[in-house]
């Protein structure tokens, strides 16, 4: 049986960034944040298996460590590339 996950989706926006934190990602799922503005993203977390995000992981370990004050991962590279990166796993 094969179970197609959801794409990335974007996180409900509740105001701010700050309160914005209060918005967990559901089981199953990793926030994480992207770009120059921070853009929260909520994605399935069977994206880390992928070849291509573990690139990105190893970027983000190496810019930022895997902590960050809004309670997800830091993504280093821009929304468009982050977005083209992870369409690529829904077709798979």
């Amino acid at each position: 049986m094969v179970f197609r996950l959801p794409g990335i989706r974007k996180a409900i926006s509740v105001g701010n960034q700050a309160s914005s934190k209060a918005v967990d990602a559901q089981k199953g799922y990793l926030a994480v944040y992207v770009g120059e503005k921070m853009k929260r993203f909520v994605i399935p977390v069977s994206y880390v298996n992928k070849p291509s995000f573990q690139d990105l992981l190893s970027k983000a370990e190496e810019e930022f460590g895997y902590d960050h004050p809004m309670g997800g991962l830091t993504i280093p590279c821009s929304e468009d590339v982050f977005q083209h990166i992870t369409s690529c796993f829904n077709g798979q």
